[in-house]
C-alpha cells in the first residue's frame, strides 16, 4: 500500500516548490520514514526534511425533506517535503 495519496498544488503550495518544499496528502497512519522513502524512490530526490500536519474533517450539513443531515468529512494528514538544494519534484511530467 502506497502511503502517499497525491501532491497538493495549491496556490500555497505551488509558492512553497521555489524554496524547495513539497506537499502532499499522506496516509494518516504514515510516518516521516515512510514518506522519505517512497518519495525518494518514487521521485529520485534526497529529502531533506519532512513536517506532517494533522487535518480535520470538516463539519457538513444539508437540509433534506426527512430534516437536516448532519455529518463529518474524513480526517487527513498532509506532508510538507524539503528536498536538497537543487533537486526539483515535477508533478505535471507525462500528463
Amino acid at each position: 500500500m502506497s502511503t502517499l495519496k497525491k501532491p497538493i498544488v495549491t496556490e500555497k503550495a505551488t509558492a512553497l516548490n521555489e524554496k524547495g518544499q513539497y506537499s502532499f496528502a499522506v496516509e494518516r497512519t504514515a510516518n516521516k520514514v515512510q514518506i522519505k522513502k517512497e518519495i525518494e524512490a518514487l521521485y529520485g530526490v534526497t529529502v531533506t526534511g519532512i513536517s506532517t500536519i494533522r487535518t480535520i474533517g470538516k463539519l457538513k450539513s444539508k437540509s433534506t425533506k426527512g430534516g437536516s443531515v448532519t455529518g463529518r468529512r474524513a480526517h487527513g494528514k498532509k506532508a510538507i517535503v524539503t528536498v536538497k538544494e537543487g533537486d526539483v519534484i515535477d508533478f505535471y511530467n507525462g500528463i
